[in-house]
């Protein structure tokens, strides 16, 4: 994962003049500020191509994040038995699970749709930094309803050569936010289009409530 800890230090240490409010909502720092170092946040991942079921079969499972000593944050992917690091962040920083997320969507968009990593990464890079509506949501999280934020970027929109993206010029990026969810992220959803409307390709990352991931 040198990627992922490279893009945390191109977007957590940045410094975006424009579009602050958008930025600062999405790479939230201090999200992991508070918490007890004895809880584990569990995410549901679910990855979804249309085109190749055993793909996302290999890439849905949880993610776990624990706390370590010295301030470090852990991921790691479990899928049934296996257990996979994905990396150690600081904690003081953020919730490392935005940057797992941003890095995965770019990983299968370059795969699936054949294009340039490095093309992929800074088209993302530049909608992470544009001023886009913030809108207020309630949102379920377990038996609950929580308040909170949501924000929809499409990378590709206005892309010079979406043309070439197929399916994945219409990629969508759904980052939902609330005070009220332990590390600040409700759920991550990246979407984009299939055959006659149906959903293609879809990349979800959903925080699940203490204990339900056993379930």
């Amino acid at each position: 994962m040198i990627f992922l800890r490279a893009l945390l230090f191109l977007l957590l240490f940045a410094s975006p003049i424009a579009a602050a409010e958008t930025y600062d909502l999405i790479f939230r720092q201090g999200s992991l500020t508070g918490l007890p170092q004895t809880d584990v946040l569990t995410y549901d991942r679910r990855v979804d191509v249309e085109t190749n079921p055993e793909y996302s079969a290999r890439h849905t499972g949880h993610v776990e994040l624990t706390f370590e000593p010295d301030d470090m944050a852990r991921l790691q992917f479990v899928q049934d038995e296996k257990h996979k690091l994905l990396g150690r962040f600081p904690a003081t920083v953020g919730n490392p699970i935005i940057m797992y997320f941003v890095e995965t969507v770019l990983r299968d968009v370059a795969h699936e749709a054949g294009g340039s990593p490095f093309y992929i990464r800074n088209r993302i890079k530049e909608s992470l930094l544009l001023q886009v509506p913030v809108v207020e949501a309630d949102v379920a999280f377990g038996d609950q309803t929580v308040a909170a934020k949501q924000i929809v970027l499409r990378p590709f929109e206005t892309d010079k050569s979406r043309d070439k993206m197929g399916a994945y010029a219409d990629l969508s990026l759904t980052f939902t936010m609330s005070e009220q969810v332990p590390g600040w992220y409700s759920s991550l959803v990246a979407q984009a289009p299939g055959k006659e409307g149906a959903p293609g390709y879809s990349n979800s990352l959903t925080l699940l409530p203490t204990g339900e991931a056993e379930k």
